[in-house]
């Protein structure tokens, strides 16, 4: 990932932060996108120290204008854009769940703000793709395997994958590839606190490796997706979900 310049959103914690080091180690200059830019900027510090050539840049993903002042700071700086990370995504458990329980303008709400994420960050990402790139889409199992609640986070996520091949087909011939990773349960701040240990006792049932991912399998699998050895690779959807729904509904009960 030498000489390649890589933007990260919502890059300060959980899997956003370690897309950031994976890309870093691997040689490549990286923007931080950061709501948070005070934390952004104490990571950057941290990491620069280290020898990475990592920056920190504003953007809030509930303000529209930040798309624009983000992309444009990257122009300014670089005149490019190699790859780029749309990590952001959101959901509010307590407002989020199941269609007899979730209001509309709630639903609305988190199918606007996420998809706005992807599709409005990789439409400013095209003009600076100069030499073609890589846009890599975090999604979620929880597009492709319907959930019994978050029908508003579930329902973007599968947006969020069709918009992936959408971008595959649409920018194809720009040189420019998209695919989308899907993470299963992944052992970040937001999992261990969000869900209890009896649900995660519950869903490692399901899960063939019988683990909880680690933010890094993510990165790993970003960092193959925005690098040449992808090259050929355009419009996939990649679970890594350590096998999760891909068997049998009764897999847990069996497997205990």
């Amino acid at each position: 990932m030498k000489d390649k310049i890589v933007l990260v959103t919502a890059a300060t914690r959980g899997i956003g932060k370690a897309c950031v080091m994976e890309f870093a180690q691997r040689g490549a200059a990286v923007f931080m996108g950061a709501r948070n830019i005070e934390a952004a900027r104490t990571e950057c510090d941290n990491l620069q120290k280290m020898g990475f050539d990592v920056k920190a840049v504003f953007n809030d993903a509930s303000l529209p204008e930040s798309y624009e002042t983000m992309m444009a700071e990257i122009a300014l700086q670089t005149g490019r854009l190699d790859v780029l990370v749309n990590n952001f995504g959101t959901s509010d458990r307590s407002k989020d769940k199941s269609i007899m329980n979730t209001k509309a303008e709630d639903f609305l709400y988190t199918l606007s703000i996420n998809l706005r994420s992807v599709f409005a960050t990789s439409q400013l990402a095209l003009p600076l793709m100069k030499n073609g790139g890589s846009i890599v889409n975090i999604s979620s199992v929880g597009g492709a395997v319907p959930d019994i609640t978050q029908v508003g986070y579930g329902s973007a996520k599968a947006a969020i994958n069709h918009l992936t091949k959408m971008i595959a087909v649409q920018a194809g011939r720009l040189g420019v590839r998209c695919n989308a990773v899907l993470p299963g349960m992944i052992g970040t701040e937001a999992v261990e606190r969000n869900l209890n240990d009896e649900f995660r006792t519950a869903f490692l049932r399901h899960i063939p490796l019988g683990r909880i991912g680690a933010p890094e399998d993510i990165a790993k699998a970003v960092a193959f997706l925005g690098s040449d050895d992808s090259a050929y690779i355009t419009g996939q959807l990649i679970s890594v979900s350590g096998g999760f729904g891909i068997g049998t509904p009764l897999y847990g009960d069996f497997m205990g």
